[in-house]
């Protein structure tokens, strides 16, 4: 397995990460267990989770995969070979600290939680799972208006949260941060603060990154090539999209869409999914595996998160690391690319 640095920050990860948000809804303990156990053994040593999670978030389940995670450290004292990355969560779910929005006081409170539910004392990479202000993320992209929300404020709360990790940081109790769901200027604003102020720098953003769903590619791929930020891209497969099983009105029970976490489903989407399926069938690969080798060959990819309800799910997932794109097979994505630019709904 490949490995590569975040960042500026010296921590080497596995080129696939292991995503964990469904384990204590869709998986069972001893499952995400499993797949623990199996991704270290296959050269994964990169772990993501969240305060949130397990998905769809609600109050019943939160933070039990941080739970989940911190029972297997505890069971098998292997902490040290993982790279543990986790979040704090934005605003808007009461039941995570009644709602409240991200300050040095929340960070303090939701990192001690983290840490006691991972039943560790570090964290290798804290990301803030998403801004406090209104942002363009989770297809919200139709309805985002920047105008109206208090500009000095917003750039006062950015340094107070960045203040707050840097302490965290020097207590040891965090080794590098990063962000997630996160757009251009929100992150080079806290880049310029870090610079200004002397505080730690973000290695990382996590964004959403597949076949269908391409926003990064216009202007934070610059920033962060620029700026040496890794993505980590979430839903490499579109919530389980590009594999067909939504096609043609299915709604396969357990899944994602049928717990009502996705917000990807539209015709656009459906065609171009179909194209790309089509695509792989033409050239004999899984469409699953090309659309994450596809991720790996980016410039910009730090690692790409995958996650699975099953074994045979990881295994194949996994497995798509080592699969080699033709320049015939790139080529052919970009120009499908062109006839469906645009597929949020």
């Amino acid at each position: 397995m490949q490995q590569r640095t975040l960042g500026r920050t010296g921590i080497s990860v596995s080129r696939i990460c292991l995503g964990s948000m469904t384990w204590g809804e869709q998986n069972t303990e001893a499952e995400g267990h499993a797949q623990m156990d199996y991704a270290l053994d296959n050269g994964v040593n990169f772990l993501d989770t969240a305060e949130l999670y397990s998905t769809p978030g609600r109050a019943e389940t939160q933070g039990s995969t941080e739970t989940i995670i911190g029972n297997w450290f505890a069971a098998n004292g292997r902490r040290a070979d993982w790279v543990l990355a986790s979040k704090i969560a934005g605003p808007g779910n009461a039941w995570i600290r009644d709602g409240r929005p991200m300050d040095g006081k929340q960070i303090v409170l939701a990192l001690e939680a983290n840490l006691k539910r991972l039943k560790t004392d570090y964290i290798d990479l804290y990301q803030l799972h998403w801004p406090n202000r209104e942002h363009y993320n989770f297809s919200k992209s139709w309805t985002f208006d920047p105008y109206g929300q208090d500009r000095q404020a917003i750039r006062d709360n950015l340094l107070e949260v960045l203040e707050a990790l840097g302490a965290q940081v020097k207590a040891g109790k965090i080794r590098a941060i990063g962000l997630s769901n996160e757009t251009s200027w929100g992150t080079s604003e806290y880049i310029k603060l870090a610079e200004t102020h002397g505080l730690p720098r973000m290695a990382t953003i996590q964004n959403e990154y597949n076949l269908v769903r391409r926003h990064f590619d216009h202007d934070l791929a610059e920033i962060c090539a620029f700026e040496d930020v890794d993505l980590l891209a979430y839903s490499p497969l579109a919530g389980g999209l590009l594999s067909g099983k939504y096609n043609d009105g299915q709604m396969p029970a357990g899944t994602r869409g049928a717990l009502g976490t996705m917000w990807r489903l539209n015709p656009q989407s459906e065609t171009a999914t179909k194209a790309y399926i089509e695509l792989a069938q033409q050239h004999g690969l899984d469409v699953c595996q090309m659309a994450i080798a596809w991720c790996l060959t980016r410039p910009f990819m730090g690692s790409v998160i995958i996650g699975a309800t099953s074994m045979d799910q990881l295994k194949s997932n996994i497995a798509a690391h080592d699969l080699v794109l033709s320049p015939q097979i790139i080529a052919a994505i970009e120009d499908l690319h062109r006839l469906y630019p645009r597929t949020v709904a």
